[in-house]
């Protein structure tokens, strides 16, 4: 058996755009600020992916999905964890497990983290005892400090069988 695993990173600043909402970890958050971004802006998701296909080898979600790209306008990042679980399946790995740290002053996501471990592991097609989610603050520090965006971090590992 091959192990791998990836770690993946993201972050983007809050947006004024009242078009917008506030999508984390394939959840919505009504009546939080929302984030600025090409698709819907999650963090979560966004490091997820780029975990999972680091640990494939696979490049990075803007390789899959470029922001200069139309298709991916406001698109939802359920699809680019859909995308990127089925590519690395289709190379014979299979997730073992997920780890996610999400940095931000606002909003709360630990009261709803258990959702959106649910969430992650449908698409990812574990169990949720397979995704771990935890959130700090950046203590008033720099930008996310200053409660000027949100960012993640998310580790994976990749089990292969010979």
């Amino acid at each position: 058996m091959e192990f791998r695993v990836g770690l993946g990173y993201d972050i983007h600043p809050f947006s004024e755009s009242p078009d917008r909402e506030l999508w984390l970890g394939g959840i919505r958050f009504p009546d939080a600020r929302p984030l600025a971004g090409h698709s819907d802006a999650d963090v979560i998701l966004h490091a997820v992916v780029d975990a999972l296909l680091g640990a494939a080898g696979q490049g990075d979600i803007g390789q899959h999905f470029p922001n200069t790209d139309a298709r991916w306008k406001d698109a939802s990042s359920s699809a680019f964890l859909t995308h990127a679980v089925q590519l690395i399946s289709r190379l014979g790995w299979r997730v073992m497990n997920i780890d996610i740290a999400v940095v931000a002053e606002e909003p709360k996501v630990m009261p709803r983290a258990q959702e959106m471990r649910e969430k992650i592991a449908e698409i990812a097609a574990i169990t949720a005892d397979r995704v771990n989610l935890k959130a700090t603050t950046n203590e008033k520090l720099g930008a996310i400090g200053r409660g000027e965006g949100i960012a993640c971090f998310a580790t994976a590992l990749l089990q292969k069988s010979s």
